[in-house]
C-alpha cells in the first residue's frame, strides 16, 4: 500500500506514535513544569535508577530547571517535540537544532521509566530525524552523548549513529548542568547520514 502524496515521514512518525498510545506535539510555555520534571525522571535521581538511561551514578543534582527550559523554547532555531501518553502524562521528548553546514543536532531525549522499553525513544528519534530533513532541510543528524554511557551509546549505534572521533569536554563547575560524581567524563559526538 503506497502512502498518499500528501503524507511525510513527520505524519507517519506521529501517526505510528499515536497509534501506540502516544500523542506528540511541539512544546509550548504551559508544558514546561511537565518537560522538566519528565527530564528528571529520565536522568537524575533515585527515580531515574528505574529506567537504563539514567546519570544518576555519574552525575547529582539538576539536569533541567524551568529557566533553562523556558531559554531552549524560545531558541529560534530549535524545537522540542512532547509525547503525551493516554491519561495526559509527558512519557518522551526530544529536542532539535537547525542544521549548521546541513547537520542538524539531537539533544536532551528523554523517556520516562514508565515510557522505557514500548518504543518511544526510537520512535521519537525516527520522528526528530524526519523533522530535520522535512522542515530544515537537515542532511545528517549529530549528538553528543557523555563517554562513561556505553549502553547509551549503543543504542544510538543501532540506530545508525556512528563516532566521529570527536569529543567535547563536559562543562566541570558549571551545576546548571549537574554535580559530577567522577572525573574523567567528556562528550563523544555522534552522527548519522539521513535520507
Amino acid at each position: 500500500m503506497t502512502a498518499h502524496p500528501s503524507v511525510t515521514l513527520v505524519d507517519t512518525h506521529r501517526r505510528q506514535l499515536r497509534e501506540a498510545g502516544f500523542e506528540v506535539a511541539e512544546l509550548m510555555s504551559a508544558d514546561i513544569a511537565d518537560y522538566v520534571e519528565l527530564v528528571s525522571s529520565a536522568y537524575r535521581g533515585e527515580g531515574s535508577k528505574q529506567g537504563w538511561t539514567t546519570e544518576a551514578d555519574l552525575l547529582g543534582g539538576q539536569r533541567l530547571d524551568a529557566p533553562m527550559a523556558e531559554d531552549m523554547l524560545a531558541e529560534a532555531d530549535s524545537q522540542i517535540l512532547l509525547a503525551r501518553d493516554g491519561q495526559g502524562r509527558a512519557v518522551g521528548s526530544v529536542y532539535v537544532r537547525q542544521p549548521d553546514d546541513g547537520a542538524a543536532y539531537l539533544g536532551v531525549l528523554a523517556v520516562s521509566p514508565l515510557g522505557q522499553g514500548k518504543g518511544v525513544g526510537s520512535a521519537l528519534i525516527g520522528l526528530a530525524e524526519a523533522w530535520v530533513a522535512e522542515h530544515w532541510g537537515a542532511t545528517s543528524m549529530r549528538m553528543s552523548v557523555i563517554n562513561k554511557r556505553d549502553e547509551l551509546i549503543a543504542y544510538y549505534e543501532r540506530r545508525g549513529y556512528v563516532r566521529t572521533g570527536e569529543v567535547e569536554p563536559f562543562p566541570y563547575g558549571d551545576a546548571r548542568f549537574g554535580l559530577p560524581k567522577v572525573d574523567d567524563l567528556e562528550f563523544v559526538l555522534l552522527s548519522k547520514r539521513l535520507g
